[in-house]
């Protein structure tokens, strides 16, 4: 037969019809209907471009009560400056304290942006476009918030080059088997890679918001922002080859960073640390936490900017999901905990296994297993998943859940040593619980500020969805 023969396409079958259907019906509910290029991507920039006079009442308010709350910070790193850790709660046999336990909790937070945009990129699920930028921008400002913790506990913070292996004619290096200076390298990798990879995502938006701004101001800034993005092919070939490097860089950093985290307890003898559960038990509740978070300002978000048709239930659905795996990962933890302790034989772990269930600090174990373990079951029911409210309390629960993991880890593992002449107990004072929340201060005044100045949601993201859904079978 020759080669220029041509046969007809037959129709399409009701399989393939049916096919074709499914994908319209998987698309739609992450956009919903009646958006096109060009009201997706003003939908999203008018909230960033509105004139400061027209800057809306309910962010104003939500931005002075963040600066309130960040000046708490300011007050209680101030005094500590001047009087030094002595401040703070610590004492013998629980050296370690609240610093230790927030540094854990906000670097926890600060795992959901990059394995919604790193992660969730390279198994190319697109239900993370809506929310990429937002878990982004909370990853940075997580980060920096438990930042401040490490370098507080200095007691000396204007010496935290000694951290670092600078030529130093004394010889003064820092001591590399020592699991906190491998805390500096590995949050600091992670703060670098998470800051490029946010902000060249951000650089084609940016340059939207360049050509859209009237006033000269705006212009100079967003195109500053921009690097000169045009828009042409390269540039777009160019920034999908770095995006794609920047994410597969980025995936090992989510279990490599917390991992790290958990090395700091698990490398030592103390009961309750020593077990090699820690990282893979500490990286799923970073997730846990993370995502917890995230929908914690979310959802309100949400409401408030009205994008309901951006951030739909599918996205909240997705992300309980998400939670839900995470949990029962961590309740997995949990109960390997008990099962270690006891089955071990070891006199001391089974001391420190039965102190965490019925000793003084019993009521967080349990609390932490009533808000981490019970609560999330709810989880298990669509309407919980999908419901704002229901779930925006349960979020609560998990964020609660998880300091309180912290919590029973550093103190009730410390709080009774191998000798019981050493025993004691810990309360962290008000300047312990002034630096926690004033942390949670600095973390909102950034998100504020980031909400109002640039985009939340990845504008040309949400345009690629628009086009998947008019055209579900290709990319014509």
């Amino acid at each position: 037969m020759s080669d220029d023969v041509r046969t007809a396409a037959p129709p399409p079958s009701e399989s393939e019809t049916g096919w074709v259907e499914a994908a319209l019906a998987d698309f739609a509910p992450m956009i919903e209907d009646g958006h096109d290029f060009e009201s997706v991507t003003g939908k999203i920039a008018d909230i960033v471009l509105v004139e400061p006079k027209k800057t809306p009442r309910g962010w104003i308010l939500g931005f002075a009560i963040a600066f309130l709350i960040l000046q708490v910070f300011f007050l209680s790193a101030g005094y500590l400056l001047v009087k030094g850790t002595g401040i703070w709660g610590l004492n013998i046999p629980v050296a370690w304290g609240f610093a230790i336990i927030n540094f854990v909790w906000w670097i926890g937070i600060g795992h959901a942006g990059t394995l919604i945009s790193a992660i969730l990129f390279l198994f190319n699920q697109d239900w993370r476009m809506s929310i990429s930028r937002f878990a982004e921008a909370m990853t940075l400002f997580a980060v920096a918030c438990a930042g401040m913790f490490p370098l507080l506990h200095l007691g000396r913070p204007w010496l935290f080059y000694w951290l670092f292996p600078y030529p130093a004619s004394m010889g003064t290096w820092p001591q590399f088997r020592s699991p906190l200076v491998w805390d500096v390298f590995a949050v600091s990798t992670y703060a670098t890679v998470s800051l490029v990879f946010w902000y060249t995502g951000l650089i084609p938006d940016v340059a939207s918001l360049r050509d859209r701004a009237k006033h000269r101001a705006a212009k100079v800034f967003y195109g500053m922002l921009a690097l000169g993005w045009r828009g042409s092919a390269t540039h777009w070939h160019r920034y999908q080859l770095a995006y794609m490097l920047l994410a597969g860089l980025s995936t090992p950093l989510v279990l490599s960073v917390h991992s790290i985290v958990s090395l700091d307890f698990a490398v030592s003898v103390v009961p309750g640390w020593h077990t090699t559960i820690f990282p893979p038990y500490f990286v799923a509740g970073a997730i846990y936490a993370g995502f917890a978070m995230v929908l914690t300002i979310m959802i309100p978000v949400r409401k408030f900017y009205k994008l309901k048709d951006f951030l739909t239930e599918r996205h909240l659905d997705n992300m309980a999901k998400v939670m839900l795996v995470s949990g029962l990962i961590v309740a997995y933890g949990y109960a390997m905990e008990l099962f270690f302790g006891w089955y071990s034989g070891d006199t001391y772990e089974r001391a420190m296994l039965l102190n965490r269930l019925g000793g003084p600090y019993g009521w967080s174990y349990w609390l932490l297993i009533l808000c981490n373990v019970a609560v999330p079951q709810l989880l298990w029911f669509k309407k919980y998943r999908t419901r704002t409210l229901p779930l925006w309390i349960i979020c609560q629960f998990i964020s609660v859940g998880m300091w309180l993991e912290r919590f029973v880890i550093v103190v009730v593992s410390l709080h009774r040593s191998f000798e019981p002449g050493a025993w004691g107990f810990y309360h962290g004072t008000k300047w312990d619980w002034g630096l926690y929340i004033g942390t949670m201060g600095l973390f909102l005044t950034l998100l504020f500020v980031f909400m109002r100045l640039l985009p939340m949601i990845a504008m040309f993201e949400m345009r690629e969805l628009v086009h998947k859904k008019k055209h579900p079978g290709g990319h014509g």
